[in-house]
């Protein structure tokens, strides 16, 4: 495992005492929701009293060991959303910034009601002064116009992800596995190369393989000791790209009819949407080819610029 990424099996609340007072740039973290999931110990099943006193607890050694420029993202279910929101700003005096919405195509079926198709993030900093990089996690215009940012468009506070299907190959036994483009928006955001970031509830490993990928540091914390393995043994595998992608990242934007504005555009495009998802270039290549096939110059000509 690289020296950079260190996963702690324990419970959170102990293992984070440990850790020094403002030393930590980025929290990023998917704690139980209290639904009663099977996460091999009852973390889960705990009674409403129980879970909101647990929350209060490592929410407060989360403001502890976060630096003054630092931000905490937080997953939660609608259930406790808004306990946990009133816990960080109320009680903590958390700043909000963002409640963003990952929306997905498949989720829990239902027969009587709507079938919920999005789970929420909430996003508080330490401070005023946070650190926080657009550039690194704009998204591609529709068109291109002389006058718009070619480095692209905010993502919004509405994400699209696929969630990680079981028939994935990098799909983790794990209830909640994450996709790894949701970590890797919040990575680029709010941290730079050699920030720590601390994950306390790390599960399958998703923020540990994005920062181990994005050179960051990182402390996983994971009370269960099978998935301390699991994660120890994701960290060893291959790297080809991200298990997932904002699909906005492979879209072309129309007028690109210049062809020395669209040659350097699509070289661009490369570096600043798929430079973590080389097994989507193909695929954005051959909608470049799509798309402006009577403009571009021969295939053969077009390829060497991604070669």
């Amino acid at each position: 495992m690289d020296k950079a990424i260190k996963i702690i099996q324990g419970d959170c609340i102990d293992v984070m005492k440990d850790i020094g007072t403002e030393t930590v740039d980025l929290i990023a973290t998917d704690p139980p929701y209290n639904l009663m999931k099977d996460y091999g110990n009852d973390s889960d099943k705990r009674t409403y009293s129980e879970y909101i006193d647990f929350s209060r607890q490592w929410l407060t050694e989360a403001k502890r060991v976060l630096k003054p420029s630092g931000t905490l993202y937080l997953f939660m279910g609608v259930r406790y959303i808004s306990y946990i929101y009133e816990i960080l700003e109320q009680e903590l005096n958390f700043i909000f910034n963002s409640w963003i919405s990952w929306c997905y195509t498949q989720g829990i079926g239902k027969t009587k009601g709507f079938s919920p198709r999005h789970d929420d993030i909430l996003m508080f900093t330490k401070t005023k002064k946070f650190k926080f990089n657009l550039d690194n996690v704009r998204v591609p215009q529709k068109f291109y116009r002389s006058i718009n940012n070619m480095r692209g468009a905010n993502p919004g506070n509405v994400w699209e992800f696929s969630h990680v299907h079981y028939c994935q190959a990098n799909r983790q036994n794990h209830p909640t596995q994450k996709p790894e483009a949701i970590f890797e928006r919040i990575v680029l955001a709010s941290t730079n190369k050699g920030d720590l970031v601390l994950d306390p509830f790390c599960g399958s490993g998703t923020a540990l393989r994005v920062c181990q990928q994005t050179d960051r540091n990182c402390i996983g914390i994971e009370i269960n000791g099978d998935y301390v393995q699991m994660v120890k043994d994701r960290l060893l595998k291959p790297f080809s790209g991200f298990d997932s992608i904002d699909k906005r990242m492979l879209r072309i934007p129309n007028d690109l009819n210049n062809e020395n504005i669209r040659d350097e555009y699509i070289l661009n495009h490369v570096n600043w949407f798929l430079q973590n998802h080389s097994n989507e270039a193909d695929e954005f290549l051959k909608r470049v080819y799509e798309k402006y096939t009577e403009k571009a110059q021969d295939d053969s000509e077009q390829l060497v610029l991604f070669s």
